[in-house]
Formats: structure tokens, sequence, C-alpha cells
């Protein structure tokens, strides 16, 4: 499976890298950075500021964020189109959304809900994906949670998500 995965607002520095250093490992394609999420190797910024926001993502991505392919997106949703497409599936990580189905990862039928080229959005920590992005979702999916708290943070959502599209 090809996988690009999209980081939609997310704020922290440290769940950027600790995503790009877990994307690096499972061979994903392609990690790109829309919204307000931090940008490594940022050319548009300020020296100082792009330096002190690549210390924070080396921390822990520690070198994964030059390993894997980054690439910045202006507009998500014109690039979502158009990887669509290209016969990308959109795929988007939530939990706890009503009027929208959703299958568990551990769901027997997913396997059979997949593609090969699959592009897995992880939206805001607190607030998950944007709604703005809801129509250009093909399928969405979370991770079944047993225990009290309704998420993971989204750095480990990431790393269960992608071992478990990648191992169907």
């Amino acid at each position: 499976m090809e996988m690009i995965v999209v980081l939609d607002n997310i704020r922290s520095t440290y769940n950027v890298g600790a995503i790009l250093r877990t994307a690096e490992g499972f061979g994903v394609d392609k990690v790109v950075l829309s919204g307000y999420t931090p940008r490594v190797h940022d050319a548009n910024l300020l020296p100082h500021l792009r330096d002190k926001l690549d210390r924070e993502i080396h921390k822990t991505a520690l070198g994964a964020e030059d390993l894997v392919k980054i690439y910045a997106s202006d507009d998500i949703i014109s690039d979502l189109s158009k990887w669509r497409e290209q016969g990308w599936q959109i795929i988007g990580l939530e939990n706890n959304i009503e009027k929208v189905p959703i299958l568990a990862l551990n769901d027997p039928k997913l396997k059979d809900n997949l593609t090969d080229k699959v592009v897995l959005i992880l939206g805001e920590e607190v607030n998950g994906i944007d709604y703005s992005l809801y129509d250009i979702i093909d399928l969405f999916v979370e991770i079944p949670m047993k225990g009290k708290k309704e998420s993971f943070n989204v750095s480990v959502a990431a790393g269960i998500a992608l071992y478990g599209l990648l191992n169907q």
C-alpha cells in the first residue's frame, strides 16, 4: 500500500516530529503539513524562528525530518482533490463522530474498503479533523478504545493507525 499522511492543524512541534519519525519507520511515501502545522526547514521563516522549530521537531523526529519526503500545502482541499482524481483514497482518522459512517481499525470489513493508495488525514490534537475536509474524505476510521479516555495523543494514534492500515 502506498501512503501519504496529512498533518492538518497539528499544534505541537513534538507531535509533528514524532509522527515524522513514525511515518519514516513505516515507509510512508510523503508527509504533508497543512493549516497551522509547524513546518520543518521552512524557508519562509526568519532564520532564528526556523532554527527554533527545526530544533523542537528534531527532538522527537531524531533525523527522520531529513529522511521522509515532506510537502507543505497551502491549499489542502485542492491537494486532496488532486490526489483523489489520481486514484488516492482519502481516509480520516477520527473518533466519536456522529452522522458519518466510521469503521474501526480492527473491523474485518475494513480490508475490503481499502485501496492500494491511501491518504491518511490526522487532525488537530483536541478538535480532530476540520469539518471543511469532511466532504472530501472517502472513509473514516477509528481506533477502538477500552479505557475511560476518549482518544490517544495524535502521535500515538498515528502509529496505531499506520500499523493497522498497512497491515490489512
